[in-house]
């Protein structure tokens, strides 16, 4: 700006105002009062005048070049006093003006008191403290500044004190947003006669100036921007141009801090078009405005924006209210289609260097919305002054003007609508800007004063088109980073998804977008416009669609990934954030019955998005193997909206689920990814690295299950209510890939399951059916009991805090849609379940905090463990509870032993999902109960107690959930005859428990003994029913003595599925079902399987009272209770029952068996009347003989079961001694050296990066993970025992000189000083000072693995603790430090014979035994000739070594760099690892355990490592290093010798 002095300049040709001006010029107070009387007269026009032309000089137009420029032209245009100068003198000549030539100060207060402002607006930037009362607040949003809180009346509410991370402003004194009970004193609401009327003349000056100075300030904007150049950002352009105008922007601030008054000045100013028209056209004679209007046009262009010149083209622009702008220009649908793969690099996408071989895809941009996305056109110094702060990022100053404006009514609305016109704007600027996090936290700051507000985010809706602006930007932010999908069919799929590889959502830039759409959702006036609007519903789903399927995850068969990728924290927060919170917000505005037809039209949509989706992406019904996604956003919207619609609207289930077909359809990946849960826990996703578990626990985990499992398994829970039972319990056992396991051969042969695996993933899937069927979190439960549930779930894992609990119970993501953590429920829950601990001081002086545990009541009658298993991040919480309720019993008396998990009667379900219990009265889950019972029996392989207790868990809840009449007699007549029929009468549990099977046929492997069995035709016949020849046609085959036929679930799930098909749909028949996949084939598919039938005569009911007596251990060991006291059958529920073992659960079984049904309650009585009486001894028959022959079988495989886990003990007990002591295999065993020929046996090691197992070679090295440590512990060390006490004086020392450093360094001092250099570093031993200590975790690597695993960590971000760079790591697999890797020198395992007893032998024998060892070839490292990998990394961690400590430690010989003293430093590493593992242990090498520590040491492989490179420069030494480093007596003979104190 130029300086008033300026305006004398001109001499003669200056016009006489500009004279006028010129002198006045030389007296400000008197221009301005002079001016201020000229512009009071009712002829102002000449005052008006001469007052631009005053304004002109002082806020030249030409000034805001100059002073961009800097430098010594920019100081002479400011008359010599720099552009610092020139700029204060124009603002003192705007304050002076604008007091009217008085003084500013006093023109300040008088503004003041005309301040008609009932709101508080002070605004404040990140890390501000700020209160937020719930209890008074309308919006989430709401905050408040200390003093507007304390002086309010908020006793007893819920409010929280936090730190700002992004800004705000304070609500007091505005109503739409809080309650008035919560306005402060200061800002209760005033009566409109209360305040004084504000006096013409106080403000006319700054009616006359502002605008001229806001438009100067607008000129410094367009001057001073460039686009970013392409070989450099210009930040620090933008930087300098904002500190220039930091004054400008300071005086604008301190003016909306003058009050109302002056606040509704500047919004007329803001808002006038006809001062922006006439200032800033650039029509003028004026070169510089023209100059300037051109930049501005420019800065239009460049940001992707057109000018709009004619009404025409700006009509566009503005649609009719009420109106879908989408809808209206058939942008719907546009996301549907694929379009071409985009190999050019857009200027709107950030850079793609990291997506490797994917390629993003550009959506057809036909259909895009010109009117939101490139129309911009200003009317307004607000619009551009808003332009201008977003082409800048959002500088902090003018985001503070901006906001501290915001109290005036009619400036809120104007801004508001002026934010939502450059919204397009914003996305494009945010995504291309270097600092997204900050201008993320700033527009945030900006956006949700405006949106907070019901009253006005519904007029902007209304008036502006809000919500399709919002949703359009939304869906082109996310077109710039999508990608071709490769789920199920990866060459043919049509559907695109977000790369989550992208920095727009690995960066989370998205989200103050989001932000803002969540807040406006959560208005009931704006969501309900949503959710009536089919065209935004359309759109919606299509961005929804982008995220379905994202981050697909492919199971690494061969070999490790080499770089485990992180994305999956970027799309597990895109889904929470962009996703599922604007669902919930949704939700929340669908809670009664006159909603209905919002439900309607989200279901509806979502359900044709779905069928696109399985159309894009070719699904029929089988899944791709080792393929799983945990991301599937579409099916959690229909699954949530299915639930809030039976709930809370009382919508007929039915009428909004979808035919058969799509219901098998829907069902298929939520199952899928329960299965991949299994097969993660399995370690069979192992070769992926640790991030595929990370997201299993993040899928899980509190923040995350209320917007993912939940809805997976409630929408499971639907398709099985209304599918057919024995389809979807197929569907389970093939997706979990156990359906080979399930048969009741002795052997059988798996195709897609590796052994080792079968039992975990047979657990995950009777554990799966559990909760299934047990869980009822969107069945019945209100929002109380649901969070009793999850509190009585977590209390039991541990104790927790009060802040931890919070943070544990899942909330639901949008804080208007039910249960909020702190709540008054929430603390009366907590108080009903729980008993608080009150903080304790431990011993150390430190205060324990207060903990939360469950009563004693919540053990005995509300602990459940499904709810425990769902809820569970890491497996060991399971185990936590199971201990703390195993503690309980023991201390209460209620049982002695090891409980298992205890049944918990379910609360009623919803008459809608009544259908769900259909799965328990199936005859598909009856064979498998009754074959899992039998193979349990007979001690089958992959078997466990889990697997038991399953099963009985799932009896009980078919018994607790069965139909008054028995429909024992169901015939299959008029339907397809079914292999389940042979096995089942009937579909009921409580009868088909007691109908016995007498044979079954089944596939087994030709080497199988079963096939040697007799044709049962030769057998005897059932004592409980008589038997009929197996070869009668297969109708009359369903009574007791009838064959059950092979069984697959494979096939009968199939054939179900082509039956559901054909009768859903006339064409059907036509269809053909390829995608069937080989790996899943049905058992005895294979040529080498035989059929035979197995002798079985067991119900289930007999199997149950056999598993009781194997159970206790006793011979008929069951005795029906109600033989004593028939009372118990008329009430089961005693509480003799409610805890126990498997004992206890097996008696709670057959006795609801017995009081459920005459019948099974005498073939109870019958069972154990055939099986007490004693056998009276005699003749044994062929037959029986068969029968002693089978259990002498039996009870041979036990002896060698037991002897198999005996020797696994032994095993078991020897690993965890080796693994707690490396260098000492067997405790108190001393060490020496064997003269005996070592067993030759190769070492093999695990990798804990790959996983693999091998030996040690040259070509690819294994290491073991070291850290390497400089210690001076041993300099330490005293001749003198006496303790020595802390000096208090200057004389005394706390070093004294017997310690063995100081020794040392005397005797080496007194050496050189006598004898040659090189045999005085001969003679002695360094180390006692800076020695270098090697330590280690035990566990080994590739060493190229472990290149590969250190780039990883180079490119991870997120690392705190440790350099990298300096090559510090954590070990893989234990996680603890390590800067380094021993190489392991390859050859025979002879380390664990080199440990004897102690020998009496002399020192000269053993070092003669010594020599001849090193005499031996391949006795001790030789040195490698040839350079290899292995030699490199010998001489890599010996300068690791060297590097540890300091020069001066390592070097003391009087020629530096002299070989002798590298040999003395590897000489002396050895000792000093020796004299420090003899402290560890306590004084004594030969005994003991490892130190307490938890690393260990590695004696024989850093010998190893310090002979092979000193032997290369000092051969003829090997034999003292091997004396060192092998022998025990005689080194520490050695070491006594030399009398170190």
């Amino acid at each position: 700006m130029a300086a008033a002095a300026a305006a004398a300049v001109g001499g003669q040709q200056q016009s006489q105002p500009e004279l006028a001006a010129s002198g006045l010029a030389l007296d400000k107070a008197a221009t301005a009062a002079h001016l201020k009387a000229a512009l009071s007269r009712p002829d102002n026009r000449a005052g008006a005048e001469e007052l631009q032309a005053l304004l002109e000089r002082v806020l030249s137009a030409e000034r805001p070049l100059a002073a961009a420029a800097g430098g010594e032209d920019a100081a002479a245009a400011g008359g010599g006093g720099g552009p610092g100068a020139a700029e204060e003198e124009a603002l003192e000549w705007c304050k002076c003006l604008l007091a009217g030539g008085g003084g500013y100060d006093e023109f300040c207060a008088a503004v003041r008191a005309y301040d008609p402002a009932a709101l508080c607006g002070l605004v404040w930037t990140a890390n501000f403290v700020a209160y937020r009362c719930r209890t008074c607040g309308i919006s989430p949003c709401m905050s408040l500044c200390a003093e507007c809180f304390h002086q309010g009346d908020h006793t007893g509410h819920d409010f929280n004190m936090f730190r700002s991370q992004a800004g705000g402003a304070c609500d007091c004194g505005d109503s739409n947003v809080m309650r008035e009970s919560g306005f402060c004193k200061r800002h209760q609401i005033k009566s409109s006669s209360n305040i004084p009327c504000v006096p013409k003349d106080l403000l006319m000056m700054s009616e006359f100036v502002l605008p001229r100075f806001i438009f100067c300030l607008i000129q410094y904007l367009r001057e001073g921007y460039n686009e970013p150049a392409a070989d450099g950002p210009s930040e620090k352009d933008l930087n300098k141009v904002l500190q220039l105008l930091e004054p400008q922007i300071s005086f604008l601030e301190d003016l909306t801090k003058m009050g109302g008054a002056m606040r509704s000045v500047l919004t007329q100013v803001l808002t006038n078009q006809q001062n922006y028209k006439d200032l800033t056209s650039g029509l003028g004679e004026n070169a510089c405005a023209k100059k300037s209007h051109e930049k501005y046009l420019i800065a239009l262009k460049s940001s992707g924006l057109t000018y709009p010149e004619d009404k025409l083209v700006y009509g566009v622009q503005e649609p009719s209210a009420g109106t879908s702008s989408l809808a209206v220009q058939g942008f719907v649908g546009a996301t549907g289609t694929l379009g071409q793969v985009d190999s050019s690099d857009e200027d709107d996408q950030d850079g793609s260097q990291g997506l490797g071989k994917r390629k993003r895809v550009k959506l057809s941009s036909g259909t895009k919305d010109q009117s939101i996305m490139d129309v911009l056109k200003h009317k307004s110094f607000l619009e551009e002054l808003l332009f201008w702060t977003i082409k800048y990022e959002f500088p902090q100053k003018m985001v503070t003007f901006l906001l501290n404006m915001l109290p005036d009514q009619e400036y809120k609305v104007a801004f508001t609508k002026t934010f939502v016109q450059h919204y397009a704007f914003i996305m494009k600027t945010l995504k291309k800007s270097h600092e997204s996090d900050t201008m993320s936290n700033r527009i945030v700051h900006i956006s949700v004063q405006l949106f907070s507000n019901e009253e006005l985010a519904r007029q902007v809706t209304e008036e502006c088109q809000l919500l399709d602006i919002m949703v359009t930007v939304l869906l082109y932010m996310m077109e710039s980073c999508l990608i071709k999908s490769e789920l199920q069919d990866e060459e043919n799929s049509l559907h695109v998804v977000v790369n989550c590889g992208e920095a727009l959502l690995k960066n989370n830039t998205y989200w103050p977008l989001v932000s803002d759409f969540i807040n406006i959702l959560s208005h009931q006036s704006v969501a309900k416009r949503f959710l009536e609007d089919h065209g935004l519903l359309v759109t919606w789903m299509n961005f929804v669609s982008f995220f379905q399927g994202m981050n697909l995850n492919k199971r690494e068969l061969n070999e490790h990934v080499e770089f485990e990728s992180q994305t999956y924290y970027a799309a597990f927060a895109a889904e929470l954030e962009a996703c599922a919170q604007p669902m919930w917000g949704l939700l929340s505005h669908c809670k009664v019955r006159e909603t209905q037809e919002y439900t309607r039209n989200v279901v509806r949509y979502c359900l044709e998005a779905l069928q696109d989706w399985f159309d894009a992406i070719n699904f029929v019904d089988e899944p791709a193997p080792n393929q799983v996604t945990f991301h599937l956003p579409l099916h959690r919207y229909y699954a949530m909206f299915l639930s809030k619609a039976v709930k809370c609207q009382e919508l007929d289930l039915d009428s909004v689920l979808p035919d058969q077909e799509m219901l098998m359809k829907l069902m298929i990946h939520p199952l899928q990814i329960q299965a991949s849960l299994a097969e993660i826990h399995s370690n069979m996703w192992v070769r992926n690295g640790l991030q595929i578990k990370g997201q299993a626990m993040t899928y899980v985990q509190s923040h995350f299950c209320n917007s993912m499992i939940d809805p997976d398994i409630y929408l499971l829970q639907v398709c099985a209510s209304r599918l057919d039972p024995d389809y979807f319990i197929s569907s389970v056992f093939e997706r979990f890939k156990v359906v080979d396991l399930l048969t009741m051969a002795s052997q059988h042969q798996n195709t897609v399951l590796d052994a080792e695996h079968e039992r975990s993933m047979l657990e995950g899937a009777l554990t799966f059916l559990v909760i299934l069927l047990s869980l009822r979190l969107h069945l019945g439960m209100s929002d109380d009991e649901i969070l009793r549930a999850e509190m009585v779930a977590q209390l039991c894992m541990n104790d927790r805090t009060h802040s931890s609990l919070l943070d544990l119970i899942p909330e639901n993501p949008n804080p208007k849609s039910g249960i909020i953590p702190g709540s008054y429920s929430f603390e009366s829950v907590l108080s009903a379940v729980a008993d608080f601990k009150a903080p304790v001081f431990e011993p150390g002086g430190s205060m324990q905090q207060g903990m939360y545990t469950p009563k004693a009541e919540v053990w005995d009658q509300e602990f459940d463990p499904v709810m425990v298993i769902l809820r569970t991040v890491y497996r060991r919480d399971v185990q936590s509870a199971m201990d703390r309720y195993t503690a309980f019993l023991k201390q209460s008396g209620k049982f002695p032993g090891n409980p298992w998990p205890p049944y918990k009667k379910r609360t009623s379900l919803h008459p809608s999902y009544k259908g769900l219990m259909r799965l328990l009265h199936c005859k598909t889950l009856h064979i498998v109960l009754f074959t899992l019972l039998y193979k349990i029996l007979m001690d089958h392989q992959n078997l466990s107690e889990h697997v038991l207790c399953m099963v009985l868990y799932l009896i009980e809840l078919g018994l607790e959930n069965y139909a008054d009449e028995e429909s024992d007699e169901e015939a299959s007549v008029g339907g397809p005859e079914r292999c389940h029929d042979s096995w089942f009468p009937g579909s009921n549990l409580v009868s088909n428990m007691r109908h016995f099977i007498n044979y079954v046929r089944v596939r087994v492997p030709e080497t199988a003994p079963e096939v040697k069995r007799d044709s049962p035709a030769s057998t005897s016949s059932d004592n409980l029913g008589s038997l009929h020849n197996s070869r009668r046609p297969k109708v009359l085959q369903r009574e007791n003595s009838g064959t059950a036929q092979v069984f697959s679930l494979v096939a009968e799930r199939r054939k179900k599925f082509q039956e559901i098909i054909n009768r859903s749909s006339s064409e059907a028949n036509q269809v053909v079902r390829p995608k069937t996949s080989n790996k899943w084939s049905a058992p005895g598919s294979a040529p080498q399987l035989t059929t035979a039938i197995l002798e079985i005569k067991e119900s289930i009911l007999s199997l149950l009272i056999k598993l009781h007596h194997k159970l206790s251990g006793k011979q008929n060991s069951y005795y029906p209770p109600w033989l004593d006291d028939i009372e118990i059958l008329i009430q089961p529920e005693i509480p003799k029952y409610s805890h126990g073992d498997g004992i206890t659960a097996v008696e709670r079984i057959l006795l609801k068996a017995a009081s459920q049904s005459r019948m099974n309650k005498r073939i109870i009585e019958e069972i154990c009347r055939k099986v007490t009486p004693p056998v009276p001894p005699k003749k044994v028959t062929t037959a029986e003989k068969k029968t002693l022959d089978k259990e002498e079988r039996r009870q041979k495989a036990r002896e060698r079961q037991q002897k198999l886990l005996a020797e696994f003990a032994s095993r078991q007990k020897s690993f965890m001694e080796t693994a707690m002591d490396v260098d000492s295999p067997e405790n108190d065993i001393p060490m020496d050296i064997t003269t005996a020929e070592p067993q030759v046996s190769e070492a093999v090691y695990d990798c804990v990066i790959c996983g693999q197992s091998g030996p040690s070679s040259e070509d690819r090295p294994t290491g073991l993970v070291v850290l390497l440590q400089a210690s001076s512990v041993l300099g330490q060390c005293r001749d003198n025992v006496e303790p020595k006490k802390l000096p208090i004086t200057e004389e005394e020392q706390i070093y004294p000189w017997d310690t063995c450093a100081a020794v040392h360094d005397v005797r080496l001092s007194l050496l050189q000083r006598y004898f040659k250099d090189s045999s005085c570093l001969l003679a002695v031993s360094i180390g006692w000072e800076g020695g270098v200590y090697v330590q280690t975790c035990g566990h080994t690597l590739h060493i190229d693995c472990h290149k590969s695993y250190m780039e990883s960590l180079r490119n991870d971000q997120v690392l705190q603790g440790f350099s990298v760079d300096k090559g510090e790591f954590t070990c893989p697999l234990c996680r603890q430090f390590a800067n380094s890797v021993l190489p392991c020198y390859p050859g025979s395992n002879v380390e664990n014979n080199l440990w004897q007893r102690p020998s009496n032998k002399s020192i000269q024998d053993l070092i003669k035994e010594v020599e001849e060892l090193q005499g031996r070839p391949g006795a001790f490292p030789v040195s490698i000739s040839s350079e290899t990998n292995l030699s490199k990394e010998m001489e890599s961690v010996m300068k690791d070594i060297k590097n540890t400590t300091q020069k001066k430690y390592r070097d003391y010989s009087k020629t530096p760099g002299s070989p002798d003293n590298d040999f003395l430093f590897m000489y002396s590493v050895a000792r000093t690892n020796l004299e420090l593992e003899l402290i560890h242990r306590g004084g004594n090498l030969c005994s003991g355990g490892a130190s307490t520590a938890g690393k260990r040491s590695c004696l024989k492989k850093e010998s190893e490592v310090q002979s092979d490179c000193l032997a290369k420069s000092h051969s003829w030494r090997m034999s003292e290093l091997a004396l060192e480093s092998s022998s025990s007596d005689s080194k520490f003979s050695y070491v006594r010798l030399i009398s170190c104190p």
